[in-house]
């Protein structure tokens, strides 16, 4: 059986003092006929001389683009690897991720789409807490995204089939992507093994937008399937009143600014109120069941 050939793909943005560590956790894989891509949006910092570095170890290319998802079907575009890796340039894989991986597609070639277990790691690349991936259920990655992405891996023949990434998502470009495999028809399967290790600071991009990447959440899912699963409406309605609304958590204000908020929600993207919906936020307001932290993402 022919062995099959990986493309990585990394987009790339200011990212200069991490991206030297992602690239070595790719290059350092020991997978054969490697292609590397890194798709740069033209960085001010020092991230094209570590690129330099490199040599003919890796492609680049430095130039403007349209945002992340851009960079990725742009490097998906420039590669003919069979398996597409796509790793952001502050993640990293772990030791053997990618030989796991070809191990899980070479067996079933039915399958479309491997992804495994990833952790949260600081700038330190200390690690945090571990990323809560599932085994895979359609319905559950519509209530929850139990698919990290740099724990993922896809064959180049769902882009052939469904398309790339949708370029108006520019925070939710991954989850659309799985969700829309997924609707399709791709099979995916769960790989019980941690691949991946997933940057979080303050300065990641959906850290730092939590109440614009919710909203956005909440498009794409209207987009998708025509309805805003109950559970997206209710993370919404947090993130908004303590950022927008600035009420606090401990306040006696924030139950029912929260309810508010959720039924607000609920009319704007799905234009009712759902009986789940209704008995949900009465029982906030009765029986005081959100606590500090409950109900965000």
């Amino acid at each position: 059986m022919a062995r099959l050939t990986v493309a990585a793909v990394t987009p790339s943005y200011n990212q200069g003092r991490f991206i030297g560590r992602t690239i070595d956790s790719v290059l350092s894989q020991g997978v054969a006929d490697l292609e590397y891509v890194v798709m740069d949006g033209g960085s001010t910092d020092e991230t094209v001389a570590v690129l330099k570095s490199y040599g003919d170890r890796l492609r680049y290319r430095s130039e403007r683009d349209k945002g992340q998802p851009d960079a990725v079907n742009k490097g998906m575009a420039e590669t003919t690897g069979e398996i597409i890796a796509w790793l952001n340039s502050d993640d990293v894989y772990m030791p053997g991720a990618l030989q796991a991986v070809l191990e899980v597609f070479e067996n079933n070639p039915e399958v479309d789409v491997v992804y495994g277990d990833a952790e949260h790691i600081d700038v330190d690349d200390a690690f945090i807490e571990d990323y809560p991936a599932e085994p895979f259920d359609l319905e559950r990655l519509k209530e929850r995204c139990i698919i990290c992405q740099p724990a993922a891996f896809f064959r180049r023949r769902v882009v052939e089939r469904f398309g790339a990434l949708d370029l108006r998502w520019q925070y939710t470009l991954d989850y659309e992507f799985w969700l829309r495999l997924a609707k399709g028809g791709a099979v995916f399967r769960y790989l019980p093994r941690k691949l991946a290790g997933s940057r979080f600071y303050p300065q990641t991009k959906t850290s730092g937008a939590r109440l614009t990447v919710h909203g956005e959440i909440n498009d794409m899912l209207l987009h998708t399937f025509g309805r805003v699963p109950d559970r997206w409406l209710y993370n919404y309605a947090h993130a908004l009143v303590r950022e927008k609304w600035q009420v606090a958590d401990g306040s006696p204000l924030f139950t029912p600014a929260v309810a508010l908020a959720s039924l607000q929600a609920s009319l704007g993207w799905n234009r009712r109120l759902s009986p789940a919906v209704l008995r949900t936020t009465a029982s906030w307001l009765t029986r005081g069941l959100i606590r500090p932290g409950s109900g965000a993402a």
